[in-house]
């Protein structure tokens, strides 16, 4: 998927399979195909994946190796809760395009 920003801060996109790269325990299945792949949040329900409770705060909430994984295959994707400094943009306008399944 990819968003191309015109007047903004230029484009975030990824086209990497990221069903093919995630992990066992955040596989939803379709039988024998991975059709989704779950946050750590969604998948445990636990506050230190879900930057709740006492991991409320950035300092509280470093980035896991669930989140890094997403994070290596979309550099600019938002990845976790606290992932603003390098996955948050703006635009000066609306004008923006998004593309679904690039061939």
């Amino acid at each position: 998927m990819g968003v191309t920003m015109r007047g903004g801060s230029g484009i975030a996109k990824t086209f990497a399979d990221l069903n093919g790269r995630c992990p066992n325990e955040l596989r939803v299945m379709d039988g024998a195909n991975v059709v989704a792949c779950k946050s750590a949040c969604e998948a445990f329900g636990k506050p230190e994946y879900c930057c709740t409770g006492a991991f409320n705060t950035p300092e509280t909430c470093p980035p896991t190796d669930y989140s890094r994984i997403f994070k290596g295959a979309c550099l600019k994707a938002y990845s976790y809760a606290y992932d603003d400094a390098s996955s948050t943009f703006t635009c000066a306008n609306a004008n923006y395009s998004i593309i679904f399944c690039p061939r």
